[in-house]
């Protein structure tokens, strides 16, 4: 299952994805906002960072006007590994390298590379290399080690 959720700039882009990514054949769970209305970001972002964290979605994907705010709300969350992307290549290597849980886009991007871009994201795994693996459990220690 993958969530989605969007700020109010984000709005009609989601609703474009929503569609592309169930015809790909991919079960959506979708997080809000659900109008142009002025929302506060970091609600959607705590949103999807916990259900993800609770295991409730695989995956997250979350879209703002820049993408920024809403990767540095999601990764307050623990167990979350929030990317903020922009290329195709961002988005291979964030799951290769990061397994990388949620995904940040921009809504200024074009639809077709949102899509690219959403797609490998989705469709890359993790690369289970010792390197990345000894990397991830240091961010992980260290999110444990620093509870406050």
């Amino acid at each position: 299952m993958i969530g989605i959720a969007s700020d109010h700039a984000g709005y009609e882009v989601k609703k474009e994805l929503l569609i592309y990514l169930e015809n790909l054949g991919y079960k959506i769970k979708d997080y809000g906002t659900f109008s142009e209305d002025s929302v506060d970001y970091p609600d959607f972002a705590f949103t999807i960072g916990k259900a993800v964290a609770d295991d409730i979605i695989d995956k997250g994907i979350l879209i703002c006007k820049t993408g920024i705010g809403m990767s540095i709300a999601c990764n307050k969350v623990k167990k979350v590994r929030c990317a903020k992307v922009d290329t195709i290549e961002e988005a291979k290597l964030t799951r290769e390298h990061n397994n990388a849980n949620v995904l940040a886009v921009s809504a200024i991007k074009s639809l077709n590379e949102l899509k690219e871009i959403v797609e490998i994201f989705l469709k890359t795994e993790f690369s289970n290399n010792e390197r990345h693996i000894n990397r991830i459990n240091k961010i992980t220690d260290y999110e444990v080690k620093n509870e406050s």
